[in-house]
């Protein structure tokens, strides 16, 4: 039965990684519980040989002249009965056969076992979400909640819902479709790991320009930062380490090839990569694009006047003032745009 017991542990430690030292441990509990249910006792020890594949559970009690209390207490003369070496004052053990527990004691310590199952694979799959915080995984939707507009999908590591407002609006989510989220939050609650996945986080944008441009994965190209309507338009900005590379060149690639599954991936959304600069007023110029700037004058730390041509006034700001947003967002910098 114990050999069976430790292949049972040693399977679980395999197939769900939970730590046979871990269950070993709620073992021990589980059986101290069925006893003291049993007895009503605490008195007891839990003797295991992870070695030998063995557990033997022993009775602690007092050893006395006179007993007053059976639970806790046996005579000298018993003791010795046990084990010649047993000294008045000391502690006798005696070894409890599990056969005696009834059959609601051994259901209680049941329990205890089974919860720190799910206490432990609750706890791994905290940890591999924790691993992949701020991280983009792909995941399966597997299903669609038409009353709340939530979407379940399947990360690999557990089942999670997309809730509405992290989803790119007008997007069109399906059974079976295989989509990329970012891992924006893991909280530990006592049911388990509740975990928010956004499709509009500009964290998103950030992590598919790493994952799809080679020169931002070896670090000659950095990003600097990304503002994001989702669904809409996104801006990042970019810089090269090595003067020879164009960083917004290697970023869109020949053609647009590169930026190109990052759009598909986004569903059509719009990505201006723009040149990141120390000098603000080139930043903010830059930022702005596609719109052309005729100057920059900073009025103040954070605070900036832009002139562009009348014609370029509405590109600029943009429709309902999303240009100069974003690139506000970008920079930092509160940006007030005239026209010539």
């Amino acid at each position: 039965m114990n050999a069976e017991f430790f292949a049972a542990l040693e399977k679980l430690e395999k197939d769900k990684g939970i730590p046979r030292d871990y269950m070993l441990e709620k073992v021990e509990a589980a059986l101290i519980s069925a006893y003291k249910k049993d007895s009503g006792a605490n008195n007891v020890r839990i003797a295991i040989d992870a070695e030998k594949k063995d557990i033997k559970m022993y009775q602690r009690k007092e050893i006395v002249l006179e007993v007053t209390n059976e639970t806790t207490e046996i005579s000298l003369e018993e003791a010795r009965k046990i084990n010649r070496r047993y000294e008045l004052g000391g502690i006798a053990e005696i070894e409890i056969k599990p056969k005696n527990f009834r059959r609601l004691s051994t259901q209680a310590g049941k329990q205890v076992i089974i919860q720190g199952i799910r206490e432990a694979e609750r706890s791994i799959i905290a940890n591999e979400y924790e691993n992949k915080r701020e991280e983009v995984i792909t995941a399966i939707v597997t299903k669609t909640d038409e009353s709340n507009g939530c979407v379940v999908v399947d990360t690999g590591t557990s089942e999670a819902a997309i809730r509405k407002e992290e989803q790119i609006p007008g997007e069109e989510i399906k059974v079976g479709d295989r989509i990329k989220v970012f891992v924006t939050e893991v909280r530990r609650e006592q049911k388990g790991p509740i975990v928010t996945l956004s499709r509009t986080h500009p964290g998103l944008v950030k992590r598919l320009f790493e994952t799809e441009i080679p020169e931002i994965q070896s670090g000659i190209v950095l990003v600097k930062g990304v503002s994001r309507e989702a669904g809409s338009r996104s801006k990042i900005a970019v810089v090269s380490r090595d003067a020879d590379v164009d960083a917004v060149g290697a970023c869109i690639g020949n053609k647009g090839m590169r930026i190109a599954s990052i759009v598909e991936e986004l569903r059509g959304e719009k990505i201006d990569v723009v040149q990141y600069s120390e000098d603000m007023a080139e930043y903010i110029r830059a930022a702005l694009a596609p719109a052309s700037v005729l100057s920059v004058t900073m009025d103040g730390e954070r605070s900036a006047k832009v002139v562009v041509a009348n014609d370029q006034l509405s590109l600029a700001i943009g429709k309902e003032g999303q240009n100069a947003r974003l690139a506000a967002k970008l920079t930092g910098c509160k940006i007030d745009i005239k026209g010539e």
